[in-house]
């Protein structure tokens, strides 16, 4: 567009809608031609920093788009920029799963993590040349940009990896997402799935303070914090009003183009107009990774964001998909942090917090002090043995850092030879919070009164009530904790005995509040089975483990007459945690109220089974998978035989029909042997597979590397 057709636009305007206001099919072609020029000028002002026209003429650009799409709303596209503004409130964000699994990282702290790291990956993959991505860990909220035909469909926050909060129409009033991917050097691909991090530049967090300080609301405790509750706002004007900012440092998953390495894809990622992070390189040995993070750390300070270490990741596509990865995190790929930042207060107080599970925890009331950023006021000091070894008294000067850049922890006490020091802290001899003599489990004091003690019930209303578990909105932690100082809740079941005149009259509560959660609670009698597992608190069984047990079990009163040696035949489920889930559901107070709390009819919802034959003779058949195999994951395989009628269990036993064994197949294969069960090596399970009758090809995971 020429600069007289800037002004043109500009005097077109001025005044809003021109009289002389084109008719539908000229309007669309110019529609057509503001709004790539619009995002080329957006792009070149955000991401660029070299902008081409003056504020003005970008906003005259922008109002005649505007006004052509109010003439004509037929017009109006979802990429297009005027969409960036903010749309109307929603009422709740929806869940959404992702195109593929957002892994967390394994971490290391030293050059010889990092150099086992390597050595594993050499070892596994073989001789050959091996080629590492290099790029900062940045500290913001992890983002999933899903692009359809290259325009953003959606917007997915990390939730627990495999399900998120759709924060769209968040994400469409950054300015650095490109609402339409660009195609000058790249085709845009019929599915593309972007990793990247949102986040708030320094600079933009520390103005945005002063904004709020200025107009007399409370400032932001740091920019990660600020950036997460952005992106869940249900009113996207708010969200349009914060300095937010994504960039984007992966490829989860994309169809029509294959990238052999990740550095190919993040130059794609350029290519298609997203942001990147800087001074993403390649290495070829440990050395080099050191040198990368040294310089990082020494710049740390003076970064206009927030990072807490570096990202080492295999840049080759295909290998990844033979190291595989754990429940958690890549094989392929690790983050090399940071030493902690540390500052140096006092000790004024030690008292005793009691957990949901009954654990006793000692925990030091610090003089605030700022560490990294972030106000600290108190720390964990773990268990008894912790406190003896660490001997922190009440008034000791000690150093903290936050761990990870997150949970702040008393590193050592600061030895002043002129103070006289204060007596040496001993866990109670009763509960503070019930009364109960605890007793004690390894390193750890424990109340035992687990379904009598106030403290440990406001912790498993809370964790019941969790996004996590049953997801009952507004009954978080300061709701349970008056519910059960008011004494309206001595149990779980009660909390379905509530009633919106129980509520009213505590404090914090109107009639709508009120009705709000008594509502919330009572929609949740018809609740996933898996979910109602995860907010029981049963030890060993997060939302993974509940899943699993949700989809073999398909009924809560199956699993609780379970045995161990039942719960060992779910893929997945050992006998330490079978022991743990057994222990808990057979205590006699649990079972009793448990009772009471089904007595409140439940509706659960199961997992659909998933749709089976008996193709290639593996109905019915139970498979144990052990080692590590070159063409599936352990979760791919278990999906594939899953869907031709097999049960992937855990453990080897009498009733098993076969082992499939990788590489380092440990004992399982012995007692595979010693039973008799018949053992698939992998080519004999392709084989096998093979002869099915239909495609039993997996493919590789897709390329989902992680921050």
């Amino acid at each position: 567009m020429t600069r007289d057709d800037v002004q043109e636009a500009g005097s077109q305007v001025s005044g809003g809608i021109d009289p002389r206001e084109p008719g539908l099919d000229e309007a669309a072609a110019e529609a057509a031609r503001l709004r790539p020029e619009i995002e080329r000028h957006n792009r070149l002002y955000h991401v660029e920093d070299s902008p081409e026209i003056s504020d003005s003429a970008y906003d005259a650009l922008f109002r005649r788009l505007q006004a052509l799409e109010a003439a004509h709303p037929s017009l109006v596209t979802p990429d297009s920029p005027t969409q960036r503004v903010g749309a109307d409130p929603l009422e709740s964000l929806p869940a959404v799963e992702h195109a593929a699994s957002m892994l967390s990282l394994d971490s290391a702290r030293d050059v010889a993590e990092v150099r086992r790291f390597d050595e594993r990956l050499r070892k596994a993959l073989g001789d050959g040349d091996i080629r590492y991505i290099l790029e900062p860990k940045l500290d913001g909220a992890s983002l999933e940009l899903v692009y359809v035909n290259g325009v953003l469909d959606r917007a997915v926050t990390r939730g627990n990896g495999r399900v998120g909060e759709g924060v769209t129409e968040n994400v469409r009033t950054i300015p650095t997402v490109p609402l339409r991917l660009r195609q000058v050097e790249r085709p845009a691909p019929p599915l593309l799935s972007v990793r990247g991090e949102a986040m708030m530049y320094l600079s933009d967090f520390e103005a945005l303070n002063r904004r709020r300080i200025e107009a007399g609301d409370p400032p932001y405790q740091n920019p990660r914090n600020a950036t997460s509750g952005a992106l869940r706002q249900l009113d996207s004007r708010i969200a349009a009003s914060r300095p937010l900012t994504v960039l984007a440092y992966d490829i989860m998953a994309v169809e029509g183009t294959v990238f052999e390495t990740d550095s190919e894809g993040v130059a794609a990622l350029r290519e298609w107009g997203l942001e990147t992070p800087e001074r993403v390189t390649v290495a070829d040995t440990v050395d080099e990774i050191v040198a990368y993070h040294r310089a990082f750390a020494a710049d740390r300070d003076s970064l206009d964001y927030e990072i807490d270490g570096v990202v080492v990741k295999l840049d080759a596509v295909a290998p990844r998909a033979v190291l595989g990865s754990t429940s958690h995190h890549p094989r392929w790929a690790i983050a090399f942090k940071f030493e902690p930042r540390k500052e140096v207060t006092r000790i004024d107080r030690i008292f005793v917090s009691v957990g949901r599970t009954g654990v006793l925890t000692p925990v030091a009331l610090l003089r605030p002090v700022e560490v990294g950023g972030v106000t600290v006021s108190r720390a964990s000091l773990h268990n008894r043995d912790e406190l003896e070894r660490k001997d922190v008294r009440e008034g000791d000067l000690v150093r903290v850092q936050r761990a990870g850049d997150v949970i702040p922890q008393i590193v050592e006490r600061i030895d002043e030879e002129a103070r006289e020091r204060g007596e040496s802290f001993a866990m109670p001899g009763a509960c503070p919070s019930c009364g109960t003599e605890p007793v004690e489990k390894g390193p750890f004091t424990i109340c035992p009164n687990h379904f009598g003690c106030r403290a440990q019930l406001k912790g498993r209303i809370t964790h019941f009530g969790a996004r996590g578990a049953l997801d009952i909105e507004g009954l978080g932690e300061e709701t349970a904790s008056l519910l059960v100082d008011e004494m309206l809740v001595r149990e779980l079941a009660d909390l379905f005995d509530l009633k919106e005149e129980d509520l009213v009259p505590l404090e914090g509560f109107a009639e709508v509040s009120a009705r709000n959660l008594v509502g919330a609670i009572e929609e949740r009698r018809h609740v996933e089975l898996a979910r109602f597992l995860v907010g029981l608190g049963i030890p060993e069984v997060g939302v993974a483990v509940a899943r699993d047990l949700a989809m073999h079990f398909r009924g809560i009163e199956a699993m609780r007459a379970a045995s161990p040696e039942a719960l060992e035949e779910i893929h997945g489920v050992g006998g330490k945690m079978a022991a743990a889930i057994t222990g808990f559901l057979g205590t006699p107070d649990v079972r009793e109220a448990l009772d009471r709390l089904l007595a409140k009819g439940f509706r659960f919802v199961v997992p659909e089974a998933p749709e089976v034959g008996d193709e290639g003779g593996w109905g019915g058949k139970r498979v144990v998978i052990t080692g590590t195999l070159e063409s599936f994951s352990r979760g791919e395989l278990k999906k594939v035989l899953e869907g031709l009628g097999a049960r992937v269990t855990g453990s080897v036993s009498g009733r098993t029909d076969y082992l499939v064994a990788g590489e380092n197949p440990g004992t399982k294969l012995e007692k595979a042997r010693r039973l008799g069960v018949e053992v698939l090596d992998e080519e004999r399970l392709r084989e096998r597979l093979a002869g099915k009758g239909s495609d039993a090809g997996v493919a590789p995971a897709p390329n989902a590397a992680v921050q």
